[in-house]
């Protein structure tokens, strides 16, 4: 008869039933038990600096490989720590798993060490949120927790462990290990609905198709490419969406950002709206008042949300465009995508002029343009701040499914991501180049994370944005109440380079345009997780900080 502890059951069970290789992760003495087991079962674990950071990474695994990503987070402080990498992937609908432990159950109301009643904090925050009592059933909770986090509109889960179960131990015989299944359950909209949607978009004279993160998780490659090209319908896809069809597909116009988008969006009288809210960023379907609208999502509750629609297709994004597909006519709006591209490059003229010319200080648009000449599109680009992340997203285009990606698209507005993100980027594509464009106030959340990567040799390159503020509301604060009364939005010229250098990364401080690709270049030799600081004109706002502005003053 052979043992196992219960610690050893959730390594057991990952690695053998569920697949899981890899997991991110932070130590403590809760979860030492499961920490033990991923050395037996080869599961690789990134232990990070911060759980912030651990369920950030795992949010980003989800994107970047297209499987739950898996955090493992000790109690108390650990738990607490994860919250906002949680509430992000929860707002992000990413298929995050969170594993957790927990104060002993017999210590329960005893004023245990880190006793915290974890289930009640973290519940609005996931789809499904247990403890797991009894050590028998600990693959049954960790096989429901997986199917939760995937099935449906793909979100957060959360499994509560506590010691009493993981540090004990039971006759393996006694144990069931439920078969992993990954059971497709396909919503189909009705065909009458499908019909209408395609006569509209059979008459259409101006339309457009708008693409979110339920594009990327749905796999809708193939659907989406036989649709547009059937169609040749101008198209801009967002957030974990875009690369679903690259940058350079003829009908895409995500050169124009979200320019490109705001202008189109008020002129198209039949709208496509795939896996994506109208949220603020959209201004909740408020700029197309006339248009008709089709709208394919997974969660039905979206279909109507914030503007009512004229046909629903309620469904998982590529089964939906492939069922449309078929209904729908070739088509040539070739003028009205001459129209659109006219109408925002004319508003980015200034934009594009700043990316081709040098200037001191460095103009960030020019930054992020020196940075795409050098590095191209066959490279993963992530973005993290608040202009910085306007700049970036506009100015970066890549080849790759979510190839370019920043916190924008999530509720959240989450700030902290970009080092997070790009680390597990990076792990999921140990070939490609992964450039992570940072401002200098986001940089600050996860900058220890470059112990991380030196440790586990992840060479990422980070080039900061160092306008020495938090940008977007330094200039926010300027519009309001002006700029001599600024409050808590200045942080000065500061040599974050020389604090990679000392983490054993590599560090390199810019002021000059004709500096810039050299020091990338230096960056890439030396084989290291690097930091480039660019010292950036601090004069400098965004489109996207007016939106801001306005968004909270216009009452």
């Amino acid at each position: 008869m052979t043992k196992i502890s219960g610690g050893h059951l959730v390594g057991k069970y990952l690695k053998e039933n569920l697949k899981i290789d890899t997991i991110f992760t932070l130590s403590g003495g809760h979860i030492e038990n499961i920490l033990d087991s991923f050395s037996k079962y080869k599961i690789r674990a990134i232990d990070v600096r911060h759980e912030q950071a651990a369920a950030m990474m795992a949010h980003a695994w989800s994107i970047y490989t297209d499987t739950p990503g898996v955090c493992l987070v000790t109690a108390g402080p650990g738990f607490t720590n994860a919250v906002t990498g949680i509430a992000n992937a929860y707002l992000d609908n990413a298929p995050l798993v969170v594993l957790s432990g927990r104060h002993p159950l017999r210590d329960d109301l005893t004023g245990a060490l880190q006793e915290l009643d974890q289930i009640s904090i973290v519940k609005p925050i996931t789809k499904w949120a247990q403890t797991c009592y009894d050590i028998s059933r600990i693959p049954e909770y960790l096989s429901i927790a997986f199917r939760e986090a995937v099935s449906g509109k793909p979100g957060p889960v959360f499994l509560e462990l506590p010691p009493d179960i993981l540090n004990i131990s039971i006759e393996e015989s006694e144990v069931v290990m439920p078969q992993a299944v990954h059971r497709k359950i396909v919503i189909s909209p009705v065909a009458t609905d499908l019909e209408k949607a395609a006569e509209f978009i059979n008459k259409a004279k101006q339309p457009l198709f708008i693409g979110g993160s339920g594009c990327g998780f749905s796999n809708a490659q193939t659907a989406l490419k036989e649709f547009i090209d059937k169609t040749k319908i101008p198209f801009i896809l967002m957030n974990n969406g875009r690369g679903t069809l690259p940058d350079n597909h003829p009908q895409s116009i995500s050169d124009g950002c979200f320019t490109g988008v705001m202008t189109a969006l008020p002129q198209a009288d039949v709208i496509i709206a795939a896996g994506i809210r109208f949220n603020w960023v959209l201004e909740s379907g408020k700029i197309f008042p006339d248009a008709k609208v089709i709208r394919i999502d997974i969660n039905p509750s979206e279909i109507d949300r914030n503007r009512s629609s004229q046909v629903g297709l309620s469904g998982d994004v590529g089964e939906v465009i492939s069922k449309l597909t078929p209904l729908v006519r070739e088509q040539n709006h070739s003028e009205w995508e001459e129209k659109v591209r006219k109408a925002y490059t004319a508003f980015i003229a200034t934009e594009l002029e700043q990316r081709s010319k040098p200037a001191f200080p460095i103009h960030p648009n020019r930054l992020v343009a020196k940075i795409q000449e050098f590095f191209g599109p066959e490279t993963y680009y992530i973005a993290d701040g608040g202009d910085t992340s306007y700049f970036g997203m506009c100015g970066f285009n890549s080849n790759f499914k979510s190839g370019v990606i920043g916190p924008a698209g999530s509720l959240l507005g989450c700030l902290g991501t970009g080092i997070p993100f790009a680390m597990a980027a990076k792990i999921a594509n140990p070939d490609k180049q992964v450039v992570l464009l940072n401002g200098d106030g986001s940089f600050g959340f996860n900058a220890m994370e470059f112990d991380t990567m030196v440790r586990l040799n992840i060479p990422v390159i980070c080039i900061i944005n160092n306008d020495n503020a938090w940008g977007m509301i330094k200039h926010s604060q300027g519009m309001s109440i002006g700029y001599d009364n600024l409050a808590c939005s200045e942080l000065g010229e500061r040599r974050y380079e020389k604090m990679v250098e000392g983490l054993g990364g590599y560090g390199e401080f810019v002021t000059k345009d004709e500096d810039i690709i050299p020091a990338l270049q230096r960056a890439v030799d030396s084989k290291k997780p690097a930091c480039i600081n660019v010292l950036t004109d601090n004069s400098v706002t965004s489109p996207a900080t007016i939106q801001f502005y306005q968004n909270l003053t216009d009452f």
